[in-house]
């Protein structure tokens, strides 16, 4: 099992840390040991993009079907040297 040393803690972390490790009747080592355990279990919650908001918004409304019309005339290539 590792072991993890944290420097340059501040001060009313520390007593913070100490007074919520009594209240759960622990040292402020195993505290710690619980308060990383519990936060690193759970899964971080992803930011929901623009594009996914918009869609759970529109999606109980009902699609769309859009009829895609052929092209009437064929474009030419270009050719990159010509």
């Amino acid at each position: 099992m590792g072991s993890l040393t944290i420097r340059r803690l501040d001060d009313s972390v520390k007593a913070r840390l100490r007074v919520r490790a009594a209240q759960h009747g622990r040292s402020m080592e195993e505290e710690a040991r619980q308060i990383l355990t519990i936060q690193l279990a759970e899964q971080p919650k992803r930011e929901e993009n623009l594009v996914e908001s918009i869609r759970r918004k529109i999606a109980p409304l009902g699609g769309v079907d859009l009829k895609i019309p052929a092209r009437k005339i064929e474009r030419r290539r270009r050719l990159f040297f010509e």
